[in-house]
């Protein structure tokens, strides 16, 4: 199962998913909306994807883990659309023969899928919004000398700071 979806990620699918007879282990991971990133209050996070490669990049990944860990099976789903404080927005199921190599596979897959799959999210936040694409990190912290681009102010910027072209 590797999915994009707005509907809320349902963990028991996901778990369904990769249970398999000669797995050991079976690990997930849920990433969830927090109320606080860098100092700042958020409200929301709003997430676009460009589906077709985001899945395709979650296949190859899992190919990839399946390889390096002898993994059973892999499941990945990403919300896209308003992702509320406390709901899900990303999870990862994997199952293994044994819970070493289930547990590596799925900090490496959430690792990579942060790093490479082409997913956005707007975080936005009491006072502004901030674009974070490709999954990458959280926005700069707030120095006396750097401030943190935002709509409302940033003319430009970095890949990061602007919103993703429409797919």
């Amino acid at each position: 199962m590797f999915r994009i979806t707005r509907a809320p990620i349902a963990l028991e699918r996901l778990t369904r998913a990769v249970r398999d007879p000669a797995a050991g282990a079976i690990v997930t991971f849920v990433g969830t909306t927090r109320n606080e990133n860098v100092g700042r209050r958020v409200i929301r996070l709003e997430y676009e994807a460009f589906t077709r490669m985001a899945v395709a990049e979650m296949k190859a990944l899992a190919a990839r883990a399946t390889r390096r860990w002898r993994l059973r099976r892999v499941a990945m789903v990403h919300r896209v659309g308003v992702v509320r404080i406390g709901e899900a927005s990303v999870a990862i199921a994997v199952s293994a023969g044994h819970r070493d190599e289930a547990f590596a596979a799925c900090r490496w897959l959430i690792d990579e899928l942060k790093r490479i799959v082409p997913i956005w999210k707007r975080e936005r936040y009491r006072g502004g919004e901030e674009w974070i694409g490709a999954q990458q990190g959280g926005p700069p912290p707030r120095t006396a000398t750097a401030g943190i681009r935002s709509r409302r102010r940033s003319t430009g910027g970095t890949r990061a700071a602007r919103r993703p072209p429409r797919r």
